[in-house]
């Protein structure tokens, strides 16, 4: 039994070894890619959905007023007017008068959506009255540089990129291992996960914190509704332009991504959370995802090899699986979305990929999540409905 044991632990470490390469050549292919030039800078309209006022969002938000660009509008909608995060949208958009801010309401004071999806509903709400043809949707807990609207607009002066998309790296905003781990995780796992899907097939989906599209492309698509009964809205939009025959370009430019959950609880919610949304978005991808992780193969490895008396067999496949998350951790978190923090890439990576397999297979324990407080249950391609 030790044999099969030891055997399974060393086929993970050999599928995990080579998805490290694939990172390794994902992330050399996207720096030598070549980003577009020149001056392109269309008017754009800026749409970011809030949902009260979450840790930092003033000085989140006060980073998209204060861009390098010379035309773009700023929309923001919450869910009431009441909403203190809209509130705190007003009185940072005060500050700077020169940059054209306008604010709604998606107008279900009385407790009830016209989408599952909530986000959405605003979003539509957003879309309909932008007054620009470039939609650049970004969520409430990012924070970005003054360069962020140029490198943003620069893909679209190719007239086949109908979307474009930016790398993040997380940033725990009250620090606390927990938050750090999340963090980590961001700036690691998912970089490393989306280079090797643009370096296989392309760029067919987008990324919840810089969503920018067309919007000839919503259009086509249906419009934003949609998106509305869906989890991952990212990952569709992303894949209806896609499916239009136009291009989604993942760009250079990175983003700070804020990680707001500092408890243990809050933050195992959200991880595992976001596994249902992928498992139940991408299953086939989804479920050999198990194969990537390295260390709960290599904790596997090492313990059946010293169980049969070979200690030193036991170390050096420990290290081989810690090596797999250094080479992950330096190509993804390091080079592409330049993580300053060493701690986080080298100590708490490995553990936090250890974390990573206990998620994706608490993701098919069951199908419901927690959202905003409410229940729901997640349903095949994405779809959800609240339960009652």
């Amino acid at each position: 039994m030790l044999l099969v044991l030891l055997g399974l632990g060393c086929f993970g470490l050999l599928t995990s070894t080579v998805f490290a390469g694939m990172v390794v050549a994902g992330a050399r292919r996207h720096l030598r890619q070549r980003e577009p030039g020149g001056d392109f800078a269309p008017p754009l309209s800026l749409l970011k959905p809030l949902h009260g006022a979450e840790p930092g969002l003033e000085a989140n938000l006060a980073t998209f007023f204060e861009q390098d660009y010379p035309d773009y509008e700023i929309l923001f909608c919450a869910r009431d007017a009441a909403d203190a995060g809209l509130e705190t949208a007003r009185w940072v958009a005060g500050r700077y008068p020169r940059i054209a801010a306008r604010f709604f309401t998606a107008g279900w004071d009385t407790g009830e959506s016209k989408y599952i999806n909530a986000k959405v509903h605003s979003m539509e709400v957003m879309a309909e009255a932008a007054a620009h043809g470039i939609l650049v949707i970004s969520d409430s807990d990012v924070r970005v540089t003054g360069e962020y609207l140029r490198a943003v607009a620069s893909p679209f002066a190719d007239p086949e990129v109908g979307a474009m998309t930016c790398l993040y790296r997380g940033v725990a905003v009250e620090g606390g291992l927990w938050a750090r781990l999340e963090a980590v995780g961001m700036s690691v796992e998912m970089t490393a996960g989306v280079l090797v899907a643009n370096m296989l097939e392309g760029m067919q989906f987008v990324l919840g914190p810089t969503m920018a599209v067309r919007a000839g492309c919503v259009q086509a698509m249906g419009g934003m509704g949609v998106l509305g009964d869906y989890c991952a809205d990212d990952f569709l939009l992303g894949n209806e332009v896609f499916k239009q025959g136009r291009r989604v370009s993942l760009s250079h430019h990175v983003i700070d991504h804020m990680v707001i959950n500092s408890s243990f609880g809050s933050s195992m919610a959200h991880q595992v959370r976001w596994m249902k949304s992928t498992r139940f978005s991408r299953p086939k991808g989804h479920f050999g995802t198990a194969l990537t992780f390295s260390m709960p193969f290599g904790l596997l490895a090492s313990g059946c090899a010293m169980a049969m008396g070979r200690p030193w067999l036991g170390v050096g496949l420990f290290a081989w699986a810690v090596l797999t998350r250094w080479a992950i951790a330096w190509a993804a978190g390091g080079r592409v979305v330049r993580d300053p923090s060493w701690f986080g890439l080298y100590v708490l990576y490995p553990l936090r990929d250890l974390m990573g397999f206990g998620f994706w297979a608490a993701s098919y324990f069951s199908s419901e999540i927690v959202w905003r407080g409410k229940l729901y249950q997640l349903l095949p391609g994405g779809r959800m409905r609240a339960v009652r």
